[in-house]
């Protein structure tokens, strides 16, 4: 079973969608490089504002006829090959590949409310042509809309990115809960909340550092550290440039933390292969 990790928080500025695309082009890379015999990765953008989509490909003008809006607006039985037309190459990488976002999705998703089915509109498709991909990454809005159920039940692992001031118990646990009951609502089983992600974090920081620490040391969420970014502006230059981490400086402290938490999910990959 392809694994499709989807990135998720109710709140904005968290690094979701930095997240997400290091992510997908640092899994392909790392597959290659591992001589896996597929290292093609699928970034699928959930989100109207499309900034994955953009850094990943250089646009952000896709609409009606070559976006997911066209996936989750087409006949069920159609939309399976209607997603596969509309996946396009990164400029990153020609192992990474997108199904772009677009603005059509805030109007789109108006219209599915109440829709028979409407969660499944990613799910249903995704399931006919992950076989695909090595990997697939989902990037998701701020807030758990529709759209961001639609991610989670196409998804098996999820990943809350969060701040250290961010870093609030009742906060990440209230996402974990809803995470859950999308699990249980749409009987996804698969579906799990499999690690949250510190991004921005500032050594120099008393508050960071205490913030971290209460993570470490709770005994639920504890476990479930998967990585830590530190706020770099090798970040922020990256994605001006519509550029990878990676690609801008492979040796900034933020690459090194990517490429760490990127060997995490390879070897949970090849655990799901054997």
């Amino acid at each position: 079973m392809t694994r499709i990790f989807v990135l998720t928080n109710h709140k904005g500025g968290v690094g979701k969608s930095t997240s997400a695309t290091n992510i997908a082009f640092g899994l392909t890379g790392l597959l290659r490089s591992a001589g896996a015999a597929n290292c093609r990765v699928l970034l699928i953008d959930t989100d109207s504002q499309s900034h994955a989509t953009l850094v990943t490909t250089g646009r952000n003008d896709f609409g009606t006829d070559d976006s997911l809006y066209s996936v989750l607006m087409a006949d069920r039985q159609t939309a399976p090959q209607v997603l596969a037309n509309v996946i396009v190459q990164s400029h990153w990488d020609a192992d990474l590949h997108v199904l772009p976002a677009s603005p059509l999705l805030e109007g789109g998703e108006r219209e599915l409310m109440g829709v028979a089915g409407a969660p499944y509109r990613l799910a249903d498709p995704l399931s006919r042509i992950a076989g695909h991909y090595a990997a697939v990454v989902i990037d998701t809005r701020p807030s758990f809309s529709l759209m961001t159920e639609m991610a989670l039940v196409a998804a098996t692992d999820a990943i809350i990115p969060v701040e250290p001031r961010y870093l609030e118990t009742v906060g990440l646990l209230s996402v974990m809960s809803k995470i859950n009951d999308v699990r249980e609502g749409w009987r996804r089983p698969d579906l799990r909340v499999s690690g949250i992600l510190v991004t921005k974090m500032d050594s120099r920081v008393k508050g960071h550092n205490h913030l971290l620490d209460e993570l470490k040391t709770h005994t639920v969420l504890g476990r479930l550290l998967c990585g830590v970014i530190p706020a770099n502006e090798a970040v922020s230059y990256a994605h001006r440039d519509h550029l990878s981490v990676f690609s801008y400086d492979p040796h900034a402290p933020a690459s090194k933390a990517y490429a760490h938490l990127i060997g995490t999910l390879v070897k949970r990959l090849k655990g799901s292969a054997a």
